[in-house]
């Protein structure tokens, strides 16, 4: 047998058995990996600007004035530039009125509701803070702009609300650490929050 001959049929068997041993493997897809976020040790400090409202925010939050084009004056938002997350606050003086508390009940949960196209689920739940006012939570899950909303309000005057929002198009999924992450910073607002005087 000529040496070129050998050779050839030698690359034949080794291709052969080369195709044999791959044609039995499963091919398994690799999950999708996520970047790690680092989190940062969390730390409170006393909102500084003069409010009806008060209460502890965190050091890597910015406290920026609401910009939208309906803000009202006591409108704020804690905007978390490592995270490009902020939550927007806005704040309602009802002055005693009954029917213009049950108003702001019922657009805030409209706000949250508007959710419901998107969210796979929505938890309510209440808490009651150590000043004593009972605040309405909503937690939000699925791919929605928003995974945590709130009001409290002491029934009387004061009526507070918050919602948590990204400004980034990331999937929900990889984002789960920093939307935990930031809804112990929003808790910690919440059992800390106590009515000032008004602030004209």
């Amino acid at each position: 047998m000529k040496k070129t001959n050998f050779l050839y049929i030698l690359a034949a068997i080794c291709g052969s058995l080369f195709l044999a041993s791959c044609s039995g493997d499963d091919y398994t897809p690799k999950p999708k990996g996520y970047n790690r976020i680092d989190l940062p040790v969390a730390k409170y400090q006393p909102l500084q600007e003069r409010h009806p409202y008060t209460f502890e925010h965190s050091v890597y939050a910015k406290v920026l004035k609401d910009s939208s084009r309906i803000a009202e004056p006591h409108w704020i938002d804690l905007y978390y530039p490592q995270f490009k997350a902020n939550v927007q606050l806005t704040y309602k003086n009802f002055n005693q009125d009954p029917k213009a508390f049950n108003a702001l009940v019922e657009d805030a949960r409209k706000l949250t509701s508007r959710h419901q196209i998107k969210a796979y689920a929505i938890e309510e739940s209440q808490i009651k803070t150590p000043t004593g006012i009972t605040a309405s939570v909503f937690e939000l899950e699925g791919e929605v702009p928003s995974q945590f909303q709130f009001y409290l309000t002491d029934s009387t005057k004061h009526f507070f609300r918050g919602a948590l929002y990204f400004r980034t198009a990331t999937a929900n999924d990889s984002l789960a650490p920093v939307i935990e992450y930031l809804k112990k910073d929003v808790v910690h607002l919440l059992n800390t929050l106590h009515w000032t005087e008004q602030v004209k």
